[in-house]
């Protein structure tokens, strides 16, 4: 399959029961750093959510979520989820958490519309995680200050198991390097975006981009963000637009980058009515997420998600994502990943 990548003389550094005892060993590890680390508590999350709610994370907006009648409430559509965007601010208010503390859950979705690869897979699962801030914190500054302690809790993982597996040996630098997408397109101004990712990611390792969403100068985005959850529109500081961004490693083994987290400052109300007339997307008032953070009953927070199959594919040093999780996979795909030394599970 032309969209497989198959390293040369590729073979995993452990076997199929050292990988499993592996993958729980680090989701552990990492909840409980992370959740130290941003003082966040850990909460029960939906597989699915009521449509015409407004409470689905759209993604791209092009993406069709898996849908189902639900018998006992007269056939009422509900959506298998795409993330917890939106599902997770709700919560911040029900649950009254106060400013600087949060939650965070196991996110589980299906995203029917993926392209597989060696990272992409029908069954997605991350930490999706929230926390309450104040006015004062919607800024870049305090955007960095939480990147850097999320990637602090990836390294102390890092470290963890390679102790654990000496046969690996950790690869990610001390620290992240922050541009502006708009910055990193005058710096690669003849790549495509993705070009712009690996090389920007194989000169310094660990970066993160600020401004996912917005239009730059050449009249597109870098990528494409739903207007309702991330504030990519706000001026910043130095005249750049946008309050989130993209935590991006460069994965020696498959000489590429890849995406380990997407995450912002939330829309406050001034940004959401901006990037829902800038979309096309005003008909979103009337809905119930819209509703409420319009009428002020939702509280200023930052969010995001942070991939754990992802995640435990890079640090035990593995090819393909479905080394790391159980997913359906093109027979074709698996043959071709048997071939290439990657057993998918």
């Amino acid at each position: 399959m032309s969209n497989l990548i198959k390293p040369d003389n590729y073979h995993s550094l452990l076997d199929l029961k050292q990988t499993e005892l592996g993958i729980k060993k680090i989701k552990d590890f990492f909840l409980s750093s992370i959740s130290t680390e941003l003082r966040l508590r850990r909460v029960t999350a939906p597989l699915f959510v009521l449509k015409g709610l407004g409470m689905n994370d759209d993604l791209n907006g092009v993406e069709r979520p898996v849908t189902f009648p639900i018998k006992d409430m007269e056939d009422a559509p509900a959506e298998v989820v795409h993330s917890l965007a939106k599902w997770k601010r709700v919560t911040l208010a029900e649950y009254n958490i106060a400013p600087g503390y949060g939650i965070i859950t196991d996110m589980n979705a299906i995203r029917a519309d993926e392209e597989m690869d060696n990272l992409h897979s029908l069954y997605v699962d991350q930490w999706d995680w929230e926390r309450v801030i104040l006015a004062k914190n919607r800024n870049v500054d305090y955007l960095k200050k939480i990147v850097r302690g999320i990637y602090s809790a990836i390294l102390r993982t890092e470290f963890y198991i390679c102790e654990t597996y000496p046969q690996l040996q950790a690869f990610l630098p001390e620290d992240v390097y922050f541009i502006h997408a708009e910055e990193l397109l005058q710096r690669y101004p003849d790549l495509s975006p993705k070009e712009r990712e690996h090389a920007i990611c194989k000169a310094y390792g660990a970066v993160f981009i600020i401004g996912i969403g917005g239009k730059l100068s050449n009249g597109q985005e870098h990528d494409l963000r739903a207007p309702d959850y991330d504030d990519y529109s706000t001026p910043t500081g130095d005249g750049l637009a946008g309050l989130n961004g993209d935590l991006l490693i460069w994965y020696p083994l498959l000489n590429r980058s890849i995406e380990l987290s997407s995450m912002g400052i939330r829309v406050d109300e001034e940004a959401l009515l901006r990037q829902l007339k800038s979309s096309g997307k005003e008909d979103r008032k009337e809905l119930y997420f819209h509703k409420r953070l319009l009428e002020g009953s939702l509280p200023l927070s930052i969010g995001g998600g942070i991939g754990q199959s992802r995640l435990c594919m890079i640090l035990l040093h593995k090819a393909h994502i479905g080394e790391t999780q159980s997913s359906i996979w093109p027979s074709e795909m698996r043959k071709e990943c048997h071939a290439a030394g990657m057993s998918l599970i």
